[in-house]
């Protein structure tokens, strides 16, 4: 028995070394090639533009970047702003990196990041993108505030510091109406999980700088899945759009559901396709919804029931889709900025309040 245990245990041995020596060990020698190209960077963190917002002023900010060569590394390094900051000149993997690096003590204000990456040929590449750094003061949300997207280069809420899921490929714009703005493309949106932010009263208030291209387009969708189109599949959730009136004039509406019914406010106001900044802002109680633009009530209307979030899931910002998507209500190329959203109906004071304090051109 014990010779037979034996043999077993030397045909494992072998085995095992043959497997080697085929080639299934990943740390065999590869002998490189000659070395004709240059090295390749990508900065993925700033990106060219970028707000970069902390919420202490000393809190460090995170430079990402990977580069790799075809056959090895010799150096890569960081400036900020003409300074050398970091260096690397040794690799554990010698034809790529991939590094994180913190950098605390970076004042407020416009910066310049530069990665220059050499190979063992002193071929080079070097990138830079342009920054700003700011402190922002960590926020202290309303009575019944759920979410706040500041889109200051990022899709945070500021409140749970949770993310919006973005489809498709927006941007920002560093011509905000506070700091940076959500801008939109085709075919891109951004939505939120409805979980814990919906209540049987509704606001929302946001900076808004209309695109008339395309003609219509969804804003804000709050809708269950639509199957087949009947006005029932409004009866639920709620909805702001806009669509052009003419080529001048934009009409910008409302609709809710309150669950055997549907209200319309459309249009709610009428505005000059010119792009311009306005103030948008809903509130929406037990018994009535009032609409605000620029700080001012335009519309008023009575309902005789509560609102109705049965089947609504999903909240989607810059279009209808996926469940607002008739009529052409799709994706918004506008501007967003400083978007507050509340689970009661806010008031005159605090619309005010909102539109006081970033009237700001």
């Amino acid at each position: 028995m014990k010779i037979i245990k034996y043999l077993f245990f030397c045909s494992l041995l072998a085995a095992f070394a043959i497997s080697c020596d085929k080639g299934l060990d990943p740390i065999n020698y590869v002998k490189p090639g000659p070395d004709t190209l240059s090295p390749t960077l990508t900065i993925n963190f700033p990106t060219e533009g970028k707000l970069v917002s902390v919420k202490e002023e000393f809190l460090p900010v995170t430079f990402k970047l990977v580069a790799t060569d075809d056959v090895e590394l010799k150096s890569v390094v960081l400036q900020l702003d003409g300074t050398e900051i970091y260096s690397v000149t040794t690799f554990m993997d010698y034809r790529r990196l991939e590094l994180s690096y913190d950098k605390d003590s970076i004042s407020n204000g416009n910066h310049i990041f530069t990665v220059t990456v050499t190979d063992k040929a002193d071929k080079s590449v070097t990138q830079s993108v342009n920054f700003m750094k700011i402190t922002t003061p960590v926020y202290t949300p309303l009575d019944g505030e759920v979410l706040y997207f500041r889109f200051d280069g990022d899709y945070l809420d500021a409140i749970s510091n949770s993310e919006l899921t973005v489809a498709g490929a927006p941007g920002f714009t560093d011509a905000g109406k506070v700091n940076l703005a959500y801008a939109g493309t085709t075919d891109a949106y951004m939505t939120y999980p409805t979980d814990g932010i919906l209540g049987s009263e509704f606001s929302i208030a946001f900076w808004y700088k209309l695109n008339p291209t395309p003609q219509r387009a969804g804003i804000l969708s709050i809708s269950r899945p639509y199957t087949v189109y009947n006005d029932s599949t409004r009866f639920k959730g709620l909805r702001i759009l806009r669509e052009n009136n003419g080529t001048t004039k934009s009409n910008l509406g409302l609709n809710f559901g309150i669950g055997a019914a549907e209200v319309w406010v459309n249009p709610f106001i009428t505005v000059d396709t010119t792009s311009v900044w306005m103030h948008i802002a809903i509130s929406i109680s037990d018994t009535s919804a009032t609409v605000y633009f620029n700080g001012s009530v335009v519309k008023e209307q009575s309902i005789v029931s509560k609102l109705d979030w049965a089947e609504c899931t999903s909240m989607s910002i810059a279009s209808g889709v996926p469940n607002f998507t008739y009529w052409d209500h799709l994706s918004d190329l506008s501007l967003y900025d400083e978007m507050h959203i509340f689970k009661r109906a806010i008031t005159a004071e605090e619309v005010q309040a909102f539109y006081a304090v970033k009237k700001r051109n």
